[in-house]
């Protein structure tokens, strides 16, 4: 979905920062502003009346699914073990299909069973590109920072360049780029329109000094934008995207071990906060629009 308005429709927040059951997590979000949120595959598959029950409870919130995940180590596998993962796919498909989201982000895999040839990590993107297509979804491939062949999106560009398929994108996420300090230029190499997913994080030290440190600090203490050390960096990165042409969403794809043992509103709150700097502060784009929260003006990133 594109934008153009600069309002906080722009930004959307992920479960994976809320504790709790399905049905909270949506209501925080929507109280807290926001008009869209990012899924996991155990939000439906943990629901305690089970998939449809969680199907059901998305659709009635009215909040649109930014994206479902996450499928992993998909690509460069051979034999069974592709077979295996070309089954979880189909499945993780369906579910993203029955929620009516357009689009599954995929991530770079890790698996030291996987091929690290160009030809066998595009065959696979390119088949599961086809696999979507019937059911009108979009793939977003992102690439991790510890992942055994790709590990910065310059690299998974290129794959998705030579699979060269029309709902085949990219996943972006600010947190792996900061960690492998890959520079901003880079960004200049994309076409706007196959940057399918844009996730946003913090965190809170200048540096991260060993893979381990990277996935721990992926997995457990991140922050929201403008929170940690990085909103320099940040800003600079949203400012540069739209620059470029992006108007596809924003995810806060925030994993903070904290922030599961605080209150759902208190956290959606600090998101709310994220995104009201980052659309007023950062992109200065801003306009009052019928039936849309407005961004408030003055606010202090430094607050934060």
């Amino acid at each position: 979905m594109n934008h153009d308005s600069g309002n906080i429709a722009d930004f959307g927040m992920d479960t994976i920062s809320l504790a709790g059951p399905l049905e909270a997590k949506l209501q925080a979000v929507r109280d807290a502003g926001f008009t869209q949120i990012m899924l996991a595959a155990r939000d439906l598959v943990g629901h305690p009346d089970g998939l449809d029950a969680a199907v059901a409870a998305v659709r009635a919130s009215g909040l649109r699914v930014t994206g479902f995940q996450v499928l992993r180590d998909f690509e460069g596998l051979s034999g069974h073990l592709h077979d295996y993962k070309v089954d979880i796919a189909k499945s993780m498909l369906e579910m993203c299909h029955a929620l009516g989201c357009r689009l599954l982000l995929i991530c770079s895999s890790t698996s030291v069973h996987a091929s690290g040839e160009t030809q066998a990590l595009v065959r696979d993107l390119r088949k599961l590109a086809m696999l979507a297509i019937p059911m009108n979804i979009r793939i977003a491939y992102e690439a991790l920072s510890w992942g055994r062949t790709v590990n910065e999106f310059p690299q998974a560009w290129a794959l998705i360049c030579q699979a060269d398929m029309p709902n085949l994108g990219l996943g972006f996420d600010s947190f792996h780029m900061f960690a492998t300090r890959t520079p901003l230029d880079e960004l200049d190499l994309l076409d706007p329109d196959k940057i399918f997913l844009v996730q946003l994080a913090d965190f809170m030290w200048t540096e991260i000094k060993s893979v381990e440190e990277r996935i721990a600090t992926a997995r457990h203490f991140r922050v929201f934008p403008g929170e940690g050390v990085h909103s320099a960096d940040l800003a600079a990165l949203v400012s540069r995207l739209h620059g470029l042409g992006y108007r596809g969403d924003y995810s806060f794809e925030v994993f903070n071990d904290d922030y599961q043992q605080m209150p759902l509103p208190t956290v959606a709150q600090r998101a709310r906060r994220s995104a009201l700097w980052l659309g007023e502060e950062v992109l200065r784009r801003s306009v009052p629009l019928p039936n849309r929260i407005r961004l408030k003006r003055g606010l202090d990133a430094a607050a934060f």
